[in-house]
């Protein structure tokens, strides 16, 4: 396991794609004050066309237009928005800034009433970007790209899962329950959580397997190095469902065969200097709190 540091930089700050909340019309309000915020550093915006469909704005543009022509991209909402831009977008390596609509997330830390300050800072150079890792999925001839997990889980609630598991090939484990998760350093503070997994530190490159309502008491969570390959079996006539981020669903039938690896490219987020993971959690989690 190892910590992806990075000290890039941005190459210019003139254009920003944006995402808006999905059906959210009622963004439309404080997506005007954002941009009046990027206007008074004649910072340019692109609206992706779904978004720019929701609030009945015209001349928006496909996500391929957006990320040949933007030097970072907007997300504005909630940490899901942020997800789901960074899935739809990685593969171009934008930089991600988000913008929480609501209280502190852990993947977006700027709300509405700090853009102006965070603004002067960006233009001033007083920012940091955070790589972080993906996970590709394989399942048949197609592949898709996770950012927080990959949850493999029973198709009914009558009867449990079982997955047999290798690592580089080499049998290591049958999971019996309600199935398993294959989270990121970035997803440990999701799904992952909730059922007693560990919280891993975001940049580090690592999996976390952690069983779902196991059958055995002996199964417990693993955080292994990011190197390997993970591999996961169905045995389960009834086959089971593979979701990633919560997002895509996908049948998979019983044999099926699930690989994960590290994607090749990381998850590229725009945050303050003095942004704290530990302080993060602290006021998430309510630690410390008596």
């Amino acid at each position: 396991m190892r910590l992806t540091k990075s000290s890039e930089r941005l190459k210019s700050i003139k254009k920003a794609g944006i995402f808006l909340k999905p059906n959210s019309p009622e963004i439309k309000e404080d997506f005007f004050k954002i941009k009046k915020c990027f206007d008074v550093h004649n910072i340019e915006f692109i609206l992706e066309e779904n978004s720019a469909k929701m609030i009945n704005e015209d001349h928006g543009k496909s996500l391929e237009e957006i990320c040949k022509e933007v030097d970072i991209l907007l997300s504005i909402g909630g940490d899901g928005t942020l997800l789901s831009a960074v899935r739809s977008s990685f593969k171009y390596d934008i930089p991600i800034l988000g913008i929480h609509m609501g209280t502190l997330g852990f993947l977006t830390d700027i709300v509405l009433e700090e853009l102006p300050s965070f603004l002067n800072d960006l233009m001033n150079d007083n920012y940091r970007i955070d790589n972080r890792m993906l996970v590709e999925c394989k399942i048949s001839d197609k592949t898709y790209v996770a950012f927080n997990d990959i949850v493999i889980s029973r198709k009914t609630v009558s009867s449990m899962l079982k997955v047999n598991a290798k690592i580089n090939g080499e049998s290591f484990n049958s999971y019996h329950g309600d199935g398993v998760i294959i989270s990121t350093p970035t997803g440990s503070t999701a799904y992952n959580l909730s059922v007693g997994g560990p919280i891993v530190y975001p940049l580090t490159e690592a999996f976390i397997i952690t069983p779902v309502a196991s059958h055995s008491l002996t199964q417990r969570p693993l955080v292994m190095p990011a190197e390997i390959e993970i591999e996961f079996k169905i045995k389960d006539s009834q086959g089971a469902v593979i979701l990633i981020d919560g997002q895509d669903i996908i049948e998979a039938r019983d044999e099926a065969i699930i690989k994960v690896t590290i994607a090749d490219k990381k998850a590229k987020l725009i945050h303050r200097t003095k942004r704290d993971f530990f302080k993060v959690l602290n006021e998430k989690l309510g630690w410390g709190n008596n």
